[in-house]
């Protein structure tokens, strides 16, 4: 069992900068400005040989009226609950200020073991603010510095002592059941059936990465939470909660999906603040590591021009990708709806022809199932992979019905095709003067290859290569 350890404390004394030092890389977004962290964050930790898990928490606000900030609190508050070791963070250079002095309120109510930490201590000026610590009555302050990398060797032996003690408690469960006295009895044997039906074999599949991409305020961590079973993201009316990308596994199915939440994109016209920047650096860095994408739509405004710009981004990206109208709860005539937006997506997005389409309900949990199915199912195309000798058929097929127009009175012609990757499929055909076959009779073959191999909506990339059989007298 991993030991969990929380990073908690005000806003802006550094907490996510320590929590990238203890994952290694660049995860949490960083800035000057006050409350960039808003929903807790959770990773592997490591310091040289120890492996823990840590949390990233959102800044501390004494607040209770319902706000953003108010929320911000009850989510730190769980990352409180559920950790072993409690790192508090302070500034060392502004020293104690009367929000540390509440927190640490808070945290000696918790009843958790709390270890407190003075972040930015390279700094001049610092020694007097961890003189000052001493107040908060925790002890004697690690002098640390997340930026730098220093009193990383103080930190190691504060989780290392939990980890020994972690192993003791486990060795000491161990060694209570090996006390039991043995009971022979004979039972039948199971094999896992059930009064539905035999029983289904774990299946040890790879995990799934999906991530939910949309426009602000389209619904996106809210589904996550109804997928999920818990308020695990912080959700509200306001645009623009979500910043940092938030990875939530969840098992569906048998399997490990990691839902990422991103930060709503806007179009980039409107983006002035540095902080919704990296928002949306982070959101796209989460597509590019996605296998499923799921663009989440408003039902009242869908296919909004900054709708289609994220979809035409998931299709050069070469992501699967799967359409969720949400708020479909709040759509009258539902019949007449439906059939407008098919049109639509017909029409604004004909690369992505066959694409599948799910209404759902993030607030009240509706179709979540259907789009799940969606999901596994674009899946299973985007790693499609056909034969060669039935590619060749098809091509010969193909351009038998439709022949390669001549160019500059010179015909083409197309010799050979073999699939060369999956995920998204990527096909390489051979043929004669390659860089003048017309745009539109490579979207014919693009387009004949999703009907003809059962591929609607996925990517597919399609390259031409010169070449000459030396063999064939008769190539041009």
């Amino acid at each position: 069992m991993s030991v969990v350890v929380a990073i908690v404390g005000r806003p802006n004394v550094g907490k996510s900068t320590l929590f990238n030092r203890l994952v290694g890389r660049r995860i949490a977004i960083v800035d000057d400005t006050p409350g960039v962290t808003r929903d807790r964050r959770e990773a592997e930790g490591r310091i040289g040989d120890l492996r823990f898990t840590v949390l990233d928490t959102a800044g501390y606000e004494d607040r209770t009226d319902g706000s953003l900030e108010d929320r911000m609190r009850q989510q730190t508050e769980i990352a409180i609950r559920d950790a072993d070791v409690i790192l508090f963070m302070i500034d060392a250079r502004a020293g104690v200020t009367p929000l540390d002095e509440r927190f640490a309120q808070v945290l000696r109510k918790a009843g958790k073991q709390v270890h407190l930490i003075g972040n930015k201590a390279e700094a001049r000026g610092a020694e007097p603010g961890l003189m000052e610590a001493y107040s908060l009555g925790f002890g004697e302050p690690v002098p640390l510095s997340a930026e730098h990398g220093l009193g990383l060797a103080d930190l190691h032996a504060i989780i290392g002592s939990e980890v020994d003690k972690a192993a003791e408690r486990a060795a000491e469960a161990r060694g209570n059941l090996d006390q039991l006295p043995e009971v022979d009895v004979d039972l039948p044997e199971d094999d896992g059936s059930t009064e539905d039906g035999p029983a289904k074999r774990w299946d040890p599949k790879r995990y799934l990465n999906v991530a939910i991409i949309g426009r602000p305020n389209a619904g996106k961590s809210t589904l996550i939470n109804h997928m999920v079973g818990e308020e695990r993201l912080l959700t509200g009316p306001e645009a623009g909660i979500t910043r940092d990308s938030i990875l939530v596994p969840w098992e569906y199915g048998g399997r490990v999906i990691n839902l990422v939440d991103t930060a709503g994109m806007r179009r980039k016209a409107r983006i002035t603040e540095k902080v919704e920047k990296l928002a949306v650096g982070d959101s796209l860095r989460s597509i590019q590591y996605a296998e499923v994408v799921v663009l989440l739509l408003d039902a009242a405004i869908p296919f909004e021009k900054q709708d289609l710009t994220l979809a035409d981004l998931v299709e050069r990206e070469g992501r699967a990708m799967v359409i969720a109208v949400n708020k479909w709860d709040t759509i009258e005539d539902k019949p007449k709806k439906l059939l407008e937006l098919r049109g639509e997506l017909e029409r604004y997005l004909p690369q992505l022809k066959g694409i599948p389409m799910v209404t759902i309900s993030g607030l009240q949990g509706r179709n979540i199932d259907k789009l799940m199915n969606a999901i596994f199912e674009v899946e299973k195309r985007w790693n499609s992979h056909v034969s060669t000798a039935r590619l060749n058929r098809w091509l010969s097929g193909m351009t038998e019905s439709h022949p390669p127009p001549a160019v500059s009175g010179r015909r083409l012609k197309f010799r050979y095709m073999t699939q060369a990757k999956i995920r998204p499929p990527s096909f390489i055909i051979f043929c004669s003067r390659p860089d003048v076959v017309p745009g539109a009779y490579q979207r014919y073959l693009v387009n004949g290859l999703r009907e003809a191999f059962d591929m609607p909506g996925t990517p597919i990339r399609m390259w031409l290569r010169g070449g000459k059989n030396p063999f064939d007298k008769s190539d041009d």
